[in-house]
């Protein structure tokens, strides 16, 4: 059978979700795997909605994974959490049809990306916010969000090692807030490239210093060249925070939005 699951993790001390071999570094998923393994009482492949890369945390990732043992569902999650580093949590584990894939299904993908915006070093959250000491202009940043919202072609607001073959992705929503010296950016799209989320923040933060008019957003988006991107923002302050799918496979939306205001 088919299991779907929700995994939480603080990001700071992994390389990224995806296991590497030979690598002598921590990954994401080779100790998801290896907690939900000893559950099962055989190999686990598990599946992700999201490849995050080194430094970012997820609220809300979501996998599947097919075995042939029979557990209950709190089974699964108690016996899954045992095993794994504090770091990393199952949420919850529920069945799913064979046809549910956490990636291909997925209809959305969420993040959040917090910036401390005040002029001290953070202590506490250095590994979980961004530090901009740069007093950042909230009415710029969100004018400069309009010139990306809806379908573009975003190759220069991806790495250049991004190896997706189609650059055109549709950013559903974008929105930025302020709470006390927290500024958050909330972002939705169908799916991203790689270190999309991270250029998007480089570009609003250096608008947001007043460095650039909210119309250099545009200017990037319409060069299609990552050598006038702007900086790549640091992971440290980056959230998977929600993965919409199709009601048949009735996986209620449980997102969990980090704020430390």
């Amino acid at each position: 059978m088919r299991l779907a699951a929700c995994i939480e993790y603080e990001g700071s001390g992994f390389s990224g979700w995806q296991s590497q071999v030979g690598q002598s570094v921590r990954f994401v998923q080779t100790e998801v795997e290896r907690a939900i393994a000893r559950v099962a009482d055989h190999p686990i492949k598990v599946v992700c909605a999201g490849r995050t890369d080194t430094g970012v945390h997820a609220t809300n990732q979501i996998i599947h994974f097919d075995t042939h043992a029979h557990r209950k569902e709190r089974s699964w999650v108690l016996g899954s959490n045992v095993n794994l580093p504090d770091d990393i949590a199952v949420r919850w584990v529920t069945e799913v049809s064979d046809e549910f894939h956490a990636r291909f299904s997925a209809l959305s993908r969420s993040y959040r990306y917090i910036i401390d915006n005040r002029w001290v070093r953070p202590a506490i959250l250095r590994d979980r916010v961004t530090w901009e000491r740069q007093e950042l202009s909230i009415d710029l940043m969100q004018q400069a969000c309009m010139y990306l919202k809806g379908r573009h072609d975003f190759t220069s607001y991806r790495s250049l090692a991004c190896q997706a073959k189609n650059p055109v992705r549709d950013i559903q929503m974008l929105d930025i807030h302020r709470q006390g010296e927290f500024v958050t950016i909330d972002i939705r799209a169908n799916a991203f490239l790689h270190h999309m989320v991270r250029n998007i923040a480089g570009v609003l933060i250096t608008i947001g210093r007043g460095e650039r008019s909210p119309e250099w957003a545009r200017e990037v988006l319409e060069a299609k060249d990552r050598a006038v991107g702007g900086i790549t923002a640091p992971a440290a302050g980056l959230y998977l925070v929600d993965v919409a799918y199709p009601e048949e496979y009735k996986l209620t939306a449980q997102s969990v939005l980090p704020s430390y205001a």
